[in-house]
């Protein structure tokens, strides 16, 4: 089950991810519907502008005539078709504005069409169509057209002529037109129709100037030579540089056992001799090959850079490491108040904990006292604390983390939470229990205890796990949800102010007097050691079974981890005692014939005289 739900929880995360990016993508395709209609309708008013303009062109060009060919004394009629002419030149300057204002609109949005030189670099950028020809085919025609430009022996920029028409402006050479200017374009650079043209037209000209002089066979023949020079200059730099690092790497290992002795940190060899010159090896070896590369990526650029054909290769590689570092420098500058808060902020928790800290100290030595709060309380509390005031810091720094507020970021985050959760839900368990017990205070550091069937006594306790060191010097771990689901035996917890009474118990026949064998067992109980005079041992008869009486020996003591051996030398003291007084210690199925056998008492506590009773044999007579 709990699988399935990680799976489930898995796929909601990716499908979320998923619906984040296909919302990105379906944003962006809304945007370019958006920007497609805002062109189109642009085209059609920019049409309808120009067809508009057309007529009034055709009308002006009548009106123009007819002032021509009026006398001089028509002044009323002179006076109707100059004001016709002048409504007709508001118009197209009305005309004019409203077309400017809606490319200005556009320049955000709209989509520009380079055209390229010989080199790959961008001459000028074309914005709008003219005639049949789109943007984009209208950059293509242009890129065609210069570039034939070039087999042209001698050319020069005065060879690029400037014609203008009704509508536009041509640049020709010869007889073919290279480009022509509109209105449109003219707004879309802010200027006017003949300055732009003479623009492209010094634009144009200096290129193919340009690649005829980088392209002749002098030019090249240099660039030759200094491609070689770099390239024998890298070679040779290299070979110097693989030299150094051979001998450098030589001196390492030469100071094996000399300069270089390992590294020890107070007892322990965190790395001897050998090991300490491989790691330094690995380093030089390391560093040898950054050096190369570095050299390989600056030569390279300057090779590329030679040549006019693969300058944009030089620019490429270095954009490879300068666009990087220049993200990575603006987003660290821009990330700086944030950084600021985050210090202030683990400045202020961090000062918080140690004054927390410092209480915990002094209540674990006994210096402060809280009533109903014990010293071994203290540091469990603290650590406690330790975690919420950690977790609350963390909940106040989060909004200050860079992509914290990306919700790729925000799924990851709680991917991770779930994870935690999941596959920390036994140790979580335990962490609780270790929690329970520490405030329950069932035992300390150091009692002897018995947890379900182990004993020993106590040697740590953690959130986690408790140790136990047995008698047998096992050290025996027990989980704390164990421990709380288990009985748990405290021999210790009381025994310093009351005591721990210890018992026996031994089994003797009906043929020994019941006072005989509690004053046997009272001498054994006084020649123990470790056993407390008072309150005085006492014997407890705990049962009258068919063969035999339980006779059970109370001791007090105030030594409860050295149990074994004070049973060890009661229990030796029983024997000695019970011996001394003839009191046989058997079996409770022990079955003996009086008659004629030796008493189980060893012979040391038997008088010299001694003998075996004989069998005793009654014969009874019938009359």
């Amino acid at each position: 089950m709990k699988t399935i739900s990680k799976l489930l929880f898995c796929f909601l995360l990716m499908f979320n991810v998923q619906k984040h990016f296909a919302q990105k993508d379906t944003i962006k395709k809304v945007n370019d519907s958006i920007n497609n209609s805002i062109l189109a309708n642009f085209n059609k008013k920019t049409a309808e502008s120009e067809r508009l303009r057309k007529e009034d062109s055709t009308k002006k060009a009548e009106l123009e005539s007819q002032l021509q060919s009026l006398k001089t004394t028509d002044n009323l009629k002179k006076e109707e078709l100059q004001k016709q002419l002048e409504e007709l030149n508001n118009r197209d300057s009305k005309r004019l504005s409203e077309k400017k204002a809606r490319i200005d609109s556009l320049r955000i949005t709209a989509k520009s069409f380079p055209v390229l030189g010989f080199f790959n670099d961008t001459l000028f950028s074309i914005y709008s169509k003219l005639g049949s020809f789109s943007a984009s085919d209208r950059a293509n025609a242009i890129e065609s057209r210069v570039k034939k430009l070039k087999d042209l022996l001698n050319f020069k920029i005065d060879s690029i002529k400037i014609i203008e028409t009704e509508t536009t402006v041509d640049l020709m050479v010869g007889e073919s037109i290279i480009m022509s200017v509109s209105e449109n374009d003219a707004i879309w650079n802010n200027t006017a129709k003949l300055d732009l043209s003479k623009k492209y037209k010094s634009i144009i000209g200096e290129s193919i100037l340009k690649y005829k002089a980088e392209t002749s066979y002098i030019t090249l023949l240099k660039e030759i030579g200094l491609a070689i020079l770099v390239l024998a200059a890298m070679v040779v730099l290299l070979y110097y540089l693989i030299k150094l690092f051979k001998w450098t790497a030589q001196k390492i290992s030469d100071q094996e056992g000399k300069r270089i002795k390992g590294l020890k940190i107070k007892n322990y060899t965190l790395f001897d001799a050998k090991s300490q010159v491989n790691v330094i090896l690995s380093i030089n070896t390391i560093l040898k090959w950054l050096l190369i590369i570095l050299i390989i990526y600056i030569a390279l650029p300057i090779l590329f850079g030679i040549f006019p054909w693969t300058k944009n290769f030089a620019d490429t590689l270095f954009g490879y490491i300068l666009n990087p570092a220049k993200s990575i420098a603006l987003g660290v500058w821009n990330y700086l108040p944030n950084l600021i808060t985050i210090i202030v902020i683990v400045f202020i928790f961090r000062y918080a904990l140690k004054g927390i800290y410092f209480l915990k100290s002094e209540i674990e030595k006994g210096n402060l006292h809280i009533n109903g709060f014990y010293p071994d309380w203290a540091n469990p509390t603290y650590q406690i604390i330790k975690v919420v005031i950690y977790a609350f810091m963390g909940i106040v720094i989060f909004p200050y983390l860079p992509g914290s507020d990306s919700p790729v970021f925000q799924g990851v985050s709680v991917f991770l939470g779930v994870l935690f959760t999941f596959g920390s839900s036994g140790s979580l368990s335990n962490v609780i229990a270790g929690l329970v017990l520490t405030y329950m205070r069932l035992f300390k550091i150091g009692d002897r205890v018995k947890i379900g069937e182990v004993v020993g006594d106590v040697i740590e306790k953690s959130l986690l796990v408790t140790r136990i060191r047995t008698i047998k010097n096992e050290i025996i771990s027990i989980p704390n949800s164990t421990v709380m689901s288990s009985h748990t035996i405290n021999y210790s917890s009381d025994t310093l102010d009351s005591g721990l009474i210890m018992h026996t118990t031994v089994t003797i026949g009906y043929d020994v007097p019941w006072k005989t064998m509690h004053q046997a067992l009272l001498n054994a109980a006084d020649r123990t050691d470790l056993i407390l005079k008072d309150p005085k041992p006492f014997v407890l008869q705990t049962s009258l079974d068919d063969f035999y009486v339980s006779y059970q020996i109370n001791l007090y003591t105030k030594e409860a981890n050295k149990q074994a051996t004070i049973y060890s030398q009661l229990h030796s003291n029983i024997q000695d005692c019970c011996n001394e007084m003839g009191i046989e210690i058997l079996s409770p199925h022990y079955r003996a014939a009086r008659d004629g056998n030796t008493t189980t008492i060893p012979s040391d506590y038997l008088s010299k005289d001694y003998k075996a009773p004989s069998f005793n044999v009654k014969i009874k007579k019938e009359d």
